[in-house]
């Protein structure tokens, strides 16, 4: 009975100053209603930064700017330098040098199948033809009626059957593995650039499934 009522007398205890600490933390960070206060602050460093700021002074560099420029020829992090500019010139030298590091593999083709699917057949067409749904005659109904929708001008088509010539010169089914890479990085006429959309592995798996409509 004795050993009860010490057990229950410490659990009190225990109890009577967990409900002190507590109600005295909630006051501390109340304001006085006189000032503007806000009272004791709790964990103030999980909320205020170790590290300086971008636009702050900063004395551990000599110039005193923490926002340092990278040093010179380095990449950011993900980010692959592309050596070519957009001109005719390196275009045709990208077509010269440029090689895909890619080994040709089923699974390589069939992800550069369903790369391109995604994002060239809209306008190349499926089988690379240059009938995709964007260059057709097409229109929409909604809440505002039947409307036309903006119709593009289709590509020459890559595939060797159809001797459609580039507009950059030669014949589509004949483009290198560079030429399309450089396309497809910088785009050309209609044609947006999407080294945003593909990443430069991504860019080599249509490449190399391009060459393959070339074939037919």
């Amino acid at each position: 009975m004795k050993e009860n009522m010490l057990a229950m007398n410490k659990k009190n205890f225990l109890g009577s100053v967990c409900a002190a600490l507590a109600l005295a933390a909630v006051v501390s960070s109340c304001g006085d209603g006189k000032s503007r206060g806000t009272g004791w602050e709790f964990s103030r460093n999980m909320y205020d930064p170790i590290a300086y700021n971008p636009d702050q002074p900063n004395n551990n560099f000599e110039n005193k700017i923490t926002a340092q420029l990278p040093p010179a020829g380095t990449n950011p992090i993900g980010f692959e330098r592309f050596e070519f500019a957009n001109s005719i010139e390196e275009y045709e030298r990208a077509g010269r040098e440029l090689v895909n590091p890619l080994v040709i593999t089923e699974a390589n083709v069939a992800q550069g199948n369903a790369l391109y699917q995604t994002h060239c057949a809209v306008c190349h067409g499926k089988e690379g033809k240059g009938d995709g749904p964007i260059t057709k005659e097409r229109s929409v109904e909604d809440s505002r009626g039947s409307r036309q929708l903006e119709t593009f001008p289709p590509p020459p088509s890559y595939q060797k059957s159809d001797a459609a010539n580039s507009s950059r010169g030669g014949a589509m089914s004949d483009l290198t593995d560079g030429k399309i890479y450089h396309t497809i990085y910088y785009g050309h006429n209609s044609m947006g650039s999407h080294a945003s959309q593909l990443s430069p592995e991504e860019r080599w798996k249509v490449v190399m499934y391009v060459h393959e409509l070339q074939k037919k």
